[in-house]
């Protein structure tokens, strides 16, 4: 059964492990997208509530990735290049290569999304899809 993560979107479809993330991006094709967050993380609540409400990356995360919500680190140094912190969104390329060059607005956190940033997220959403099709 897949996993609820209540908030994000409803229509979303979520794998349950970063092992079955991996291979459901390499099966599809389709870009991996890693949310970690923590319940209790005034910013990771915020920013649910912006990727929930925002139609566009909804539309994205149901068709065009697989997605994979972490509440806990994984053990994978990849996902982590820059620190432990949370929010933290990044995306894996379906040769499973974690892709360092998509990041967000701050130099001190790279991979860290506000709820003003939401249209610099959907442009790395896109950009993702992009990269797949000009590399693979």
């Amino acid at each position: 059964p897949s996993v609820i993560f209540l908030g994000w979107g409803d229509e979303i479809t979520w794998v349950q492990t970063y092992e079955e993330g991996l291979y459901q991006a390499k099966k599809s094709n389709k870009p991996l997208m890693v949310i970690h967050h923590l319940e209790d993380c005034q910013y990771c609540q915020a920013l649910k509530k912006a990727f929930a409400e925002n139609e566009e990356i909804q539309e994205m995360a149901q068709n065009n990735f697989v997605m994979l919500n972490l509440m806990h680190e994984t053990t994978d140094k990849n996902l982590s290049p820059d620190g432990q912190y949370v929010p933290r969104i990044m995306f894996v390329d379906p040769s499973l290569t974690v892709r360092a060059d998509i990041t967000g607005r701050y130099s001190n956190r790279l991979y860290t999304y506000e709820p003003q940033d939401i249209p610099f997220l959907i442009e790395n959403m896109k950009k993702a899809l992009r990269l797949i099709q000009t590399e693979l």
